[in-house]
Formats: structure tokens, sequence, C-alpha cells
């Protein structure tokens, strides 16, 4: 993996201070060595790099004036939500100013009668649920993080959840956002109609890893809270057969609210964490969830429940009662910092592929962790096949490291030999860069750059990660400062 791409820096950083703190609060701008090195690498901790600042701003209006005063400079900017990404998507520019948004965290407002809700970009997932609970509506996608993961940072990547497969993921609960450009200016895109005109420049937007502006303020769709819910926990002997009973549920029709697998390695840890009554004898567990009136969560329950015993299930539970339910999904959404208790590291990466390549792609991943001698833990969103394999290392270990990067890229290509995607929600950022020319030809990635081109002229936003720099954007630099002497 390569550095960041570098901008050519000319402004001082004692100069780019001042600046800065004519703008924001002394103690809002961070030069430190020390108090910058929380601001180093986002959760992919393989990759770190010290920002030359860190801004804390508390409004969108000293975002906007933070932006400019860096396009003057030609100073890189990265923004930084909660922290919480797995791609290095927000790792500092070692010449760039860390913007940090975690105090843009107010509720704006919640419409009941529209069923949305407005907020800044530092809110955490779940608070939205939770200030909306009082009108019985929710947010329905759930990253797994979601007691700490930013609506900014889910806008950046476009993050799913458990209940991605019935209700979507972030662009599809998105109606509009402010952002600021890379030149400071506030725009608006979307709005607050289910539909407008012209160009969806919100699925642009949602998953660009804040290289086409910065997002100051969201929109977003709530849901009713459903009158029934039922959760199905089915133990199975394989793998296979619970991939084949995934297949099963959505050939039969049943579009579930939540359709999650989990390997043995990943049911032992969480078991171990969370108590949750997972069946540890099993080598694959499914959890399944139907949501919706009582007549049909009923029908579903049992057709969904009989299809898992046509599949071989050697255990199966359905959990009627709210309290049940949520330790159920306690096990699964504290999965991932249970496996951190079997190795000293692990290295969690994210593919997509399509449903009825699971075995498959289960079974090669098994091979490939014995060629690597690397164990590996499956976590993932069945329904929409989206594979959160977590590698087991040690980061101490130069050789082990080498290994799980190894190992990790082969996933990604597997997952797009088979016709799947190199990312289902953690954005591609610093760590997927090389993989990137395996999902897309020379062409398309040279599409992609004439975009960022177009909104970003100077390059200045989150350089270096997202779309690996061929030469377009080089070449169109170069003709904008002769342009702009």
């Amino acid at each position: 993996m390569g550095k960041p791409h570098a901008t050519g820096v000319e402004c001082s950083t004692e100069d780019l201070v001042h600046a800065l703190r004519e703008i924001l609060p002394t103690n809002a701008v961070i030069v430190e060595r020390e108090a910058l090195k929380p601001f180093e690498s986002d959760g992919l901790m393989l990759y770190s790099e010290l920002p030359r600042v860190a801004v804390l701003p508390e409004s969108a209006d000293q975002v906007q004036a933070v932006v400019r005063c860096c396009a003057e400079r030609d100073v890189p900017v990265v923004a930084r939500g909660s922290g919480t990404g797995v791609c290095g998507g927000a790792m500092p520019h070692p010449d760039g100013v860390l913007l940090n948004l975690a105090k843009l965290d107010r509720v704006l407002g919640i419409d009941p009668q529209a069923r949305t809700a407005t907020v800044e970009p530092g809110v955490t997932n779940l608070r939205i649920s939770d200030a909306a609970a009082t009108y019985s509506l929710y947010y329905a996608p759930d990253p797994s993080s979601q007691i700490a993961c930013s609506i900014g940072g889910n806008v950046a990547e476009n993050s799913g959840g458990v209940h991605c497969l019935k209700y979507g993921l972030t662009v599809h609960n998105l109606l509009s956002v402010d952002m600021i450009t890379a030149e400071g200016e506030r725009v608006t895109v979307g709005n607050q109609s289910l539909d407008s005109p012209g160009f969806d420049f919100m699925a642009l937007i949602s998953g660009s890893e804040g290289l086409l502006g910065i997002v100051v303020s969201i929109t977003v769709k709530l849901l009713p809270c459903p009158p029934e819910v039922r959760l199905l926990l089915a133990g199975f002997d394989s793998v296979r057969a619970a991939g084949d009973a995934v297949g099963a549920v959505i050939a039969d029709g049943i579009i579930p609210a939540g359709l999650e697998m989990m390997d043995r390695l990943a049911i032992t840890a969480a078991e171990d964490f969370a108590q949750a009554g997972y069946p540890r004898e099993a080598q694959a567990l499914l959890l399944c969830e139907v949501d919706g009136t009582l007549e049909e969560v009923e029908d579903h329950s049992a057709r969904i429940g009989k299809l898992f015993n046509a599949s071989g299930a050697t255990s199966l539970r359905i959990a009627v009662d709210p309290d049940e339910q949520a330790l159920l999904w306690k096990g699964r959404k504290s999965a991932f910092p249970a496996v951190g208790r079997l190795a000293p590291d692990y290295y969690c990466m994210d593919g997509s592929i399509p449903r009825g390549k699971i075995s498959e792609v289960l079974e090669e991943i098994t091979r490939l962790s014995q060629v690597y001698a690397l164990p590996v833990a499956n976590v993932f969103h069945a329904g929409d096949g989206n594979l959160h394999p977590l590698i087991l290392y040690d980061a101490g270990d130069p050789d082990a490291v080498s290994r799980a990067e190894r190992f990790g890229g082969d996933i990604l290509e597997l997952s797009v030999r088979v016709g799947g995607s190199i990312t289902g929600e953690h954005g591609v950022g610093v760590e997927k860069l090389a993989q990137m020319s395996v999902q897309f030809s020379e062409a398309e990635l040279l599409q992609m750059e004439d975009i960022k081109a177009a909104l970003d002229p100077s390059l200045i936003l989150n350089p270096g990660k997202g779309i690996p720099i061929l030469k377009r954007c080089q070449e169109y630099r170069a003709l904008t400062a002769r342009e702009n002497p």
C-alpha cells in the first residue's frame, strides 16, 4: 500500500495554525504530537499517520471556514467522524488538516408526519433511533458499531447493518445532505421529497468517502416501529447447509428484516462474550428476523422454520420476547470485539458476493486460512452476501502482518471472481486501493478520476483514498495550475 498522494504544500505549519486559530478557539486547533496521536488512524490500525494539524469545529460555519482556509493554501483536508471505520478512510494526510466532526452532534429536528430526522454528522447512528422513539419511529440502517459510529461516517462509507437486507443501505435511507465543497461553498444535495428530477447526486455522494465534499447536515428517512417481530436462531452442522438455507428462504419469496450467519469460531467467541445461548456445537448458525403484522410474522416465521429444518438445521429456536431477541442480537453485534479476545489482533475484511456463492466462498476462505496459517472467523450479512471474515494475527510479527494482508487481498479478489465486489459497506480507503484495478478497468477508474477532478479541482479532499490515482488527476491538476498561476 502506498502513501496517500501528496499535494504541493507551500504553506508553513506556523502560518496554517495561525490562520486556523483566527477561525476556531485556540483549544480547537491541535498541534502537539501527543495530542495528535488519537487521530493517527481509524479502526484499521495497520495504517497510521499523524496530521500536521487537527481541528475540532463546533458548527457548519466553522467547517466551511476551515475548508476555505485550506483551499486557499492548497492544504489537504481529511474529515473524520467517530473513527470507527475499518478501511483507513479517515487516516490523516501527513501534510494536511484532520477535520474532526465529532462536535457537530445535534439532532436538528424530527418530523413525525414526514417521518424524517435532520441531524449533524457527529450524531451517532443509534442516537437517531433513540430520538425518534418518542414517535414510535426508528432509523433502519444499523451497523454493528451503531452505538459509536457517526451518521456522517455512515454516509461516507454507505454503511449497512444487520437490517439492510429488507430496509437497504444508508443511500436508500437518505433524503438530502448539506455539504461543503472543496472550495468552501455550502450546497444541498437532494431534498425533502422522495424523488427529484435530474441526476441522482445523492447516490454519488453516499459512499464517496469524503473525496467529493464534507457533509455537515443530513436528513434521513424514519420508519414506523414494526408491530410484531420474531427472531429465529438455527444451528447447522456445516457452513454449506447454512448457506443453502439462506438461498431457500430468499427463493421462497420471503425478505427477512435481517439474515445473519456466523461460523464455529465466531459462535464460540460470541457465546463466551455475550452468553446469548448460541448452539456451541454448531458449525454455523443463522439469525433470521421477520417483522410486520402479526399475521405475516407468524406465517413467515413458520415457513422459515420449515425451510431451515429441510436444509438440515440441528437446532431451531424462535424468540418472541423482546429481551430474548435483544440478547441474541447482542451476541451477533458484539462478535467483532468478542473475536478480538482470541488473538492479539484481527483484520476485518469486507467483500460482497452473490448469495448463491456463499458456501463456495466460505470453503475457499477455509482453504486460504490453511495456506496462510492464520485462523479466520466468519461473521456476515448472509441475506445480501456481505462477508466480514476476521483474520486473526499478531501485529507484532511482521511476517504475520504480511500474511494477513495477502490473505485479505485474496478474499477480495475471490469476491470479484465469483461476481461480487471488493466492498459491501466498509469502503475502499487506503486498504483496498490495490484491488480497485481488479474490480474496475482502467477506463472506469479514469472516469472516477474525472468526477473527482471536477468536484475537487485542487485534489485536497482526502487525497490518496478511495480511487487509485492513475494519471488523469495529475494531468488535471497540472492544467489547473497553468491556468491559475
